[in-house]
């Protein structure tokens, strides 16, 4: 049984090797791991080869699902685990990609003890033991400019169940402080949520403002979705512990300049975490911009 391990992990690598070409045009357009010099990315590049031979992907909802599409979700879901490994993403096995948003329906109990059932579209759903779903529309919506990216949200959730339901505190490695975290992440989930409040404080002030007069202050209007827009995490991640921690990881691979500046203790436990330091390197717009020169 020596070796066994490793053997069967070659063969994966040989049996689900990645087209060089298509590889280059994936990574070029990977915004999320330009931070990785070529050695980590030649790792990576082993990680999503392993990815794509335990994964199975569905297409649902009409979708015509094509090994590039693979490849770009498989490429975005491991830079988290680079540095953790593909045993993170175990024990499910299912990618389930749909065209564009698609509905669940839910059921709730409200306070006064009445039964609702909604029908709620999403962009993305992350199920404990169960598969990840997708909205392929929302992968290809990815923008380097903002805190948004479905791939790194759903895959941070799984990270995050990997001891239990989904908390906001994924299983944290020797030597990390488990108050630590929660103190960071205690404090920057307060002070996301004052924010909000306060712009939806202005929306609603705006909105009234709209009412009674028959022309509204475009400066105005335009100053209110600037700082809408300026807001550190994606609206979302005021949901709860679990939904700021995703948001959050989001945001560390995505925009880690703007994750930094407004919540540095976060950004240094995901550091921590993940191991890696997005903002620890040159952003460059290709890991291959050196040897096209």
């Amino acid at each position: 049984m020596f070796g066994l391990g490793s053997w069967l992990r070659r063969r994966a690598l040989s049996r689900a090797a990645i087209d060089e070409a298509a590889w280059r045009q994936a990574l070029d357009r990977c915004q999320v791991a330009s931070h990785l010099d070529l050695a980590a990315t030649g790792r990576l590049r082993e990680l999503v080869t392993l990815f794509l031979d335990r994964k199975q992907f569905t297409a649902a909802g009409g979708l015509e699902l094509d090994d590039a599409m693979r490849l770009a979700i498989a490429l975005q879901a491991c830079v988290p685990i680079l540095e953790l490994g593909i045993e993170s993403y175990d024990p499910w096995i299912e990618v389930i990609v749909y065209p564009h948003e698609f509905i669940v329906e839910r059921r709730y109990v409200d306070d006064a003890g009445v039964v609702h059932e909604v029908r709620e579209p999403l962009s993305g759903e992350s199920w404990a033991g169960g598969p990840v779903v997708l909205s392929w529309a929302d992968v290809e919506a990815a923008n380097p400019d903002e805190p948004f990216n479905v791939v790194l949200h759903e895959f941070a959730h799984k990270l995050d169940m990997l001891d239990g339901a989904a908390d906001g505190i994924p299983p944290l490695h020797a030597g990390m402080s488990r108050a630590a975290w929660h103190g960071a992440f205690s404090e920057a989930y307060d002070d996301f949520i004052a924010r909000v409040e306060r712009l939806e404080r202005l929306e609603h002030r705006s909105t009234r403002s709209r009412r009674r007069l028959p022309v509204s202050d475009p400066l105005e209007l335009s100053s209110l979705d600037g700082q809408w827009a300026a807001l550190p995490l994606d609206p979302y991640a005021g949901q709860d512990a679990a939904e700021f921690f995703a948001c959050a990881s989001e945001a560390f691979f995505e925009a880690p300049a703007r994750l930094g500046a407004a919540y540095p203790a976060v950004y240094e436990q995901l550091s921590g975490f993940f191991r890696q330091d997005p903002l620890g390197a040159p952003r460059s717009a290709s890991i291959f911009a050196s040897e096209r020169r």
